[in-house]
C-alpha cells in the first residue's frame, strides 16, 4: 500500500492497516452529529438538506414536518451535544488530556465545515472524529467519512488538516452499560407488578436501512449473513446484552428478546430491514405478552426517531394492544458513556495494540480505518471517503 492509498489521513493510518498501533499525536477532535433544527423555520430547510439531492418536494417533506412540529419544530439533538461536547471536555480535563473539541454537524449549524475550518484556524490540524453513530452502515459511517472527505475538499484544507475516525462503538462497554441497566431495570419493575418473565418482550430496536445497503455494510471480505454487519453487530450486542442482565438477575433468563427496525422512510416497493417494531408491537398478545421493554440499540441519545417512533408511536402501538411499556434510556451523557468515548480517543493518542482494546462481543473491536468497499452506497456509489481504504 502506498501513502496515498487512505486519503486525508495521519501519516500512522496513511497506508490502511486495520488498526492504527502506534501513537498518533492528534491535536484536536472533531464530534461530528447529524443536527437538527431549533424552530419551526428550520424544518423545512433541515429536512431540504437531509434529503439533499433527492428532489423530495416540500410538500412530501412536510409530511415528516409534523413529527418536529410536534416538538415546537426543536429536535433534541443539537441540545445533546452541546451537553456531550461539554461532558467529554470535562473528562479529557479530568484525565489530564489537552485536547479542544470542536463540533460540527451533517445537516444542521453548526457545519462541518465550520468546525474543521475553526479547528484549522486555531492551529489544529491533526482531528479525530467521534461520529454520533456506533454501527457500520453507510448513513451511519460511510457518510460521515464522505462528509469529511467533502469538507476538506470544499474548504480547501485538505493539503493541511488530516481527519481519522474513531472505531465502531457498537459493542464498547462504555455504549452498552446503559442498555444493560435499562433492560434489568424493566424487567425488575415489571416483575415486581406481577408479570411473569416469559410474558414480558425484551424489544431491541434500530433505524431500518435499505436491505441493499445492509448487505454492503462492513467489510466486503466477512459473510455477516442476510443483514450485513449492520445486523449482524445490532443482533451479538443486543445478545450480550441479554446475557448479562442474566447474570445480574436470573429471572430475566426466561425473557424472550429480538431484534426490530423501526423509522424506515424509502418507498414501499424498496426492501427495508424488517420486522418494523409496531407491526410486532401488535402481534405480541397473541405470543402471550402482557408487557414490552423497548431497547434504543441503536442510538446513542434521545433523537426524534426515539422520542416520536418510539416514545410516540409504539407507546400507543403498546396501548392499544394491552401492553405494559417501557422504553429504556440511550446512553445520552451518562458517565460511563462519556468515559468510554475518551477511553476510544486514548486508544489512538497511544496506539493501543488490538488485543488490548475493549469490547464485549466476538465481533469486535471493529477496525480503525475502513476497509475497501466498506458500507457502499449502492444507490449513489462510492464517492471519496476519509478515514478507508478506497473505494
Amino acid at each position: 500500500m502506498t501513502a496515498a492509498t487512505v486519503p486525508f489521513a495521519s501519516a500512522p493510518a496513511a497506508s490502511g492497516p486495520e488498526f492504527v498501533e502506534s501513537p498518533v499525536a492528534y491535536d484536536g477532535i472533531l464530534l461530528a452529529g447529524f443536527g437538527g433544527p431549533e424552530g419551526q423555520d428550520d424544518v423545512i430547510p433541515f429536512l431540504r438538506n437531509v434529503t439533499r439531492g433527492r428532489g423530495i418536494p416540500d410538500e412530501r417533506l412536510e409530511e415528516v414536518a409534523h413529527h418536529y412540529r410536534h416538538f415546537g419544530g426543536v429536535s433534541p439533538i443539537n441540545a445533546q451535544n452541546r451537553g456531550l461536547k461539554a461532558a467529554l471536555e470535562s473528562e479529557l480535563v479530568r484525565r489530564g488530556i489537552d485536547l479542544p473539541v470542536y463540533w460540527g454537524n451533517r445537516n444542521w449549524a453548526p457545519y462541518l465545515s465550520d468546525a474543521v475550518t475553526e479547528a484549522s484556524e486555531s492551529g489544529d490540524t491533526t482531528l479525530l472524529a467521534f461520529a454520533t453513530s456506533a454501527y457500520s452502515s453507510f448513513s451511519s459511517c460511510r457518510q460521515y467519512r464522505e462528509d469529511f472527505a467533502r469538507v476538506l475538499d470544499e474548504t480547501g484544507l485538505g493539503e493541511t488538516v488530516t481527519i481519522d475516525k474513531i472505531r465502531p462503538f457498537y459493542d464498547h462497554p462504555g455504549f452498552v452499560t446503559s442498555f444493560v441497566e435499562g433492560v434489568r431495570d424493566a424487567i425488575t419493575a415489571f416483575t415486581a407488578d406481577g408479570a411473569d418473565a416469559a410474558a414480558i418482550q425484551v424489544l431491541f430496536t434500530t433505524h431500518s436501512v435499505p436491505t441493499d445497503d445492509a448487505l454492503r455494510s462492513g467489510p466486503r471480505d466477512v459473510d455477516w449473513g442476510s443483514g450485513g454487519a449492520y445486523a449482524a453487530q445490532h443482533e451479538a450486542v443486543a445478545a450480550w446484552v441479554m446475557s448479562r442482565v442474566s447474570e445480574l438477575l436470573p429471572s430475566a433468563a426466561d425473557v424472550p428478546w429480538e431484534l426490530v427496525y423501526q423509522s424506515r422512510s424509502g418507498p414501499a416497493s424498496q426492501p427495508w430491514l424488517e420486522p418494523d417494531i409496531c407491526d410486532v408491537i401488535e402481534g405480541l398478545p397473541a405470543r402471550g405478552r402482557t408487557a414490552v421493554a423497548v431497547v434504543p440499540l441503536g442510538f446513542v441519545s434521545d433523537h426524534m426517531e426515539v422520542l416520536w417512533d418510539l416514545d410516540t408511536e409504539a407507546k400507543d402501538a403498546a396501548a392499544e394492544a394491552g401492553l405494559a411499556f417501557v422504553r429504556t434510556p440511550t446512553p445520552g451523557v451518562s458517565d460511563s458513556f462519556v468515559a468510554g468515548i475518551v477511553d476510544l480517543i486514548q486508544e489512538r493518542l497511544e496506539g493501543r495494540p488490538a488485543a488490548n482494546r475493549a469490547h464485549v462481543t466476538a465481533l469486535g473491536p471493529a477496525f480503525d480505518v475502513c476497509r475497501p468497499g466498506c458500507c457502499e452506497n449502492i444507490r449513489a456509489g462510492f464517492k471519496p471517503a476519509a478515514a478507508g481504504i478506497a473505494p
